[in-house]
């Protein structure tokens, strides 16, 4: 495989959601593949209660860059390794996030928790400047009057500049235009670390994204022997 052929993966289905393999995400003339989805959950009164199906798709270019750190690792040391998860996140590469509803949600009620998550995580690492703040703030009123019904979509375009592209789906389809451009690329980096970060909300994506990054690191090592031979 190439460093720009883009991957053979599967679709994979979250609860009712199916995410496909491949998108070109709003904004961009690039197609990425599917790394990983999983479901986003609070346990309510004992109970598990699903909110959002979630998928990181990635561009291929990722592939080798990540080949030389991670390709010896198991399935199990890449989801357990913050750094792994890291070089993904603040990778050179495009990413997008598609954060599907199974309940309902306002734009309001997403977007407060989202802008928590990030502030606690800049706070946290000493990043909390007035840059960040305002980048909130734009967030904040980018989905002020959004509301969203199960199956809608909010959709991140992760450029490797470090702007952020929201989009909105009302079915589940991919739009060719966002709703607006946020640039600020600790904002970017951490809508995907509050995802599949070390407290990130959705475990199961973070374990999903590894075991189909390292079946693709390993199939493209085999490939390069097989040549080699």
């Amino acid at each position: 495989m190439s460093a720009t052929a883009t991957p053979t993966v599967s679709k994979l289905q979250v609860e009712s959601v199916v995410f496909p393999p491949t998108v070109n995400p709003p904004c961009s003339n690039k197609t990425l593949f599917l790394a990983g989805a999983g479901v986003r959950g609070i346990e309510i009164q004992g109970n598990f209660v699903k909110f959002t199906a979630i998928a990181v798709y990635v561009d291929p270019t990722a592939i080798p860059a990540l080949a030389a750190n991670w390709t010896a690792k198991t399935p199990a040391e890449l989801t357990e390794s913050d750094d792994f998860i890291r070089e993904i996140v603040a990778g050179p590469f495009e990413k997008m996030t598609q954060v599907t509803m199974i309940l309902p949600l306002t734009g309001q009620q997403y977007s407060e928790k989202v802008a928590e998550n990030c502030s606690a995580y800049w706070k946290a690492a000493g990043k909390y400047t007035d840059a960040e703040r305002e980048a909130i703030q734009k967030f904040l009123l980018v989905f002020i009057d959004e509301t969203f019904s199960p199956g809608a979509s909010i959709l991140f375009t992760h450029s490797p500049a470090g702007s952020l592209t929201i989009a909105f789906s009302k079915d589940g389809s991919i739009p060719e235009q966002g709703k607006a451009v946020i640039e600020n690329k600790l904002l970017a980096e951490a809508i995907l670390e509050s995802i599949i970060g070390k407290n990130g909300v959705s475990p199961t994506a973070r374990q999903s994204l590894a075991a189909r990054v390292w079946e693709l690191l390993n199939q493209t090592e085999a490939e390069c022997i097989k040549k080699e031979e």
